[in-house]
């Protein structure tokens, strides 16, 4: 056994031959030469290309967030001044309509007013035609009693006045006293 390792020394199949060992090194060079020139800028390139690639997605998604951002508080402001004119806007419409009431309410006094001015007028204008009217009938009635009392006739119409008037302003003179002693 000694023997056949010591023909197996001599020839050990793990260590080359010097011609196979430079043949070998010569043909990786050229093989690493030719995969150097030709094959890593591809590789370089399509490294850059998708380092740029992933770095300009995050620069455009942080460009985008940036312009949502924007756009959010563009959004919110534009809210927060609806809300501030809708808040403004109740605030006019609820005074109008307590400008539009206090109006109304200063209409209908006036209206009130004149209506019962107008009542008072009418009654007054009334109560003066009642009593003209009133007037002459007494004044006939006084007359055609006074005439028969008398028993002339007073058929003169100046004196028919006088005697009426006279008679009228006393009791006018014995209503006033009845009212004045309660």
């Amino acid at each position: 056994m000694m023997a056949f390792l010591a023909e197996a020394g001599a020839e050990n199949p793990l260590i080359p031959e010097t011609a196979e060992l430079i043949v070998g090194l010569i043909c990786f060079f050229i093989v690493f030469g030719v995969l150097g020139k030709k094959l890593l800028p591809n590789i370089q390139k399509t490294l850059e290309e998708r380092h740029d690639a992933i770095e300009g997605g995050l620069e455009r998604a942080a460009e985008a967030q940036a312009e949502a951002t924007q756009i959010l508080e563009q959004y919110r402001a534009q809210l927060a001044e609806a809300r501030h004119e809708a808040a403004r806007l109740r605030q006019e419409a609820t005074e109008q309509g307590a400008t539009i009431i206090q109006e109304m309410r200063a209409e209908g006094q006036r209206q009130r007013e004149e209506i019962i001015a107008a009542g008072h007028a009418q009654i007054e204008a009334d109560r003066k035609a009642v009593v003209t009217a009133l007037r002459q009938d007494v004044g006939k009635l006084a007359t055609e009693l006074a005439g028969k009392l008398v028993g002339e006739s007073l058929e003169d119409h100046a004196r028919q006045s006088r005697t009426v008037d006279r008679f009228l302003d006393g009791l006018e003179e014995s209503a006033a006293k009845a009212e004045a002693t309660p």
